[in-house]
Parts: C-alpha cells; sequence; structure tokens
C-alpha cells in the first residue's frame, strides 16, 4: 500500500511543532530567570540543543519569541478564567471553581507565571497593548456578572475590580513570590498541601467579602 501523499507534509508539521516546543521550553525557563534582557537567542538555542540560526528559521528575533511565550501564557491563564463570566451559575461556586483555577495555573505553570509577571511589573513595555485588548474585556464581562450578581441580591455590594485584583494578587504570589515562601517555610518547594491550604484561606476570605457562607 503507498503511503498517503501528504505524510511527509505532516511529518514535517510534527517535527516543526516538536522543535518548537523544545525551544519554548528553553525560553520561558531563561525568561522567568533573565528576564527579557538578559536572555539571548543564542543560549535558547543552546540550551534546546539547536543553532542559534536554527533557532531564527522558527522564531526571526528575540522579541518575536517573547511575544510567542507570552501569548502562550495568556492563552491558558485567560482558558481557565473564562468560567467566571457566567451569571448563571451560583456565585459561590463559580468564585470556589475561578480561585482553584488561578492557584493551579500558579502550581503547574510556575514560570510562565513569572515570565508574565516580570513584563508587568516592568511596566508591560513589550507586552502591553495584547494585555489591554484581551485581559481588560474579559475583566470588565467579569465585573459585569459580579454588577449582575449584586443587583439580584445574590453577593453583597463589594468594589468587583479590587476584589479581582486582590484574588489574583493572592493567587498568582504562589508562583511569582514562591522563593520567599519556601524561605519562610524552610523547604526546597512548595508542596501540594501548601496549595490546599492556600485555596481554603483564599476561598474563606473571598466569599465574606461578598457575604456568602463557606460551606
Amino acid at each position: 500500500m503507498n503511503a498517503p501523499a501528504n505524510l511527509p507534509v505532516k511529518r514535517r508539521l510534527l517535527n516543526r511543532d516538536k522543535v518548537e516546543a523544545a525551544i519554548l521550553l528553553e525560553a520561558v525557563r531563561l525568561f522567568a530567570e533573565c528576564g527579557f534582557e538578559g536572555t539571548s537567542i543564542a543560549t535558547v538555542a543552546e540550551r534546546a540543543g539547536l543553532s542559534k540560526q536554527n533557532l531564527m528559521y522558527y522564531f526571526p528575533t528575540k522579541q518575536a519569541l517573547y511575544q510567542r511565550v507570552l501569548d502562550n501564557v495568556l492563552d491558558d491563564w485567560l482558558d481557565r478564567m473564562a468560567s467566571l463570566a457566567d451569571p448563571a451559575e451560583d456565585p459561590g461556586d463559580v468564585l470556589r471553581a475561578y480561585i482553584r483555577a488561578k492557584l493551579n495555573f500558579s502550581r503547574e505553570q510556575p514560570l510562565a507565571s513569572r515570565v508574565y509577571a516580570m513584563e508587568v511589573i516592568g511596566g508591560a513595555k513589550l507586552y502591553g497593548e495584547q494585555i489591554r485588548e484581551r485581559v481588560v474585556p474579559l475583566l470588565r464581562a467579569d465585573i459585569a456578572v459580579f454588577e449582575r450578581w449584586i443587583a439580584e441580591g445574590k453577593i453583597a455590594p463589594v468594589n468587583a475590580t479590587h476584589l479581582m485584583f486582590a484574588v489574583w494578587a493572592m493567587t498568582q504570589s504562589y508562583a511569582d513570590f514562591s522563593a520567599q515562601m519556601t524561605l519562610v517555610l524552610d523547604r526546597g518547594a512548595l508542596v501540594e498541601q501548601d496549595f490546599e491550604n492556600a485555596e481554603q484561606l483564599i476561598t474563606t476570605m473571598v466569599l465574606a467579602a461578598v457575604g456568602l457562607n463557606q460551606p
């Protein structure tokens, strides 16, 4: 039986995906460790087992690579967060799920979270427009849900914008400031129990802020 005519194309695409994944894995690590300015294309290529010229076939500039890393971070983050803007669901259930998803992101993607945090702390000079275009509309949709819940008497009046800021800060700190936490806890890394404790405490605080009782 003859091989399908498009098999070589599929193999090339699979190989491209594999190479890109290797590049992005090392890029996330280096951008998290060294920031944008401290990371070089040559170092990423070396870590990924490629020549600099080969890497630049996939990502012609360091900024293109950085942009792709942050695009992936934001895609993952927003995908996990999309469930909040659902006014039909019970507010307590939605908030619990939202906090759990944010902490899971910090636990599963700590380096990606740090790259994003470093960009924002630096003034979002290279990625600010994308944040405005993608994060701001989602935040406004979430605030509209809070306002609807308040109007329907489902939750207590609250400044939804600052509540969201507080949730982001509390959950993302378990990735962005984990080094400080592990120093205080005198251990090499945060463990699953730390995230379970964080989820319980943060959820209790947030539900109390909107007048809901933790079951």
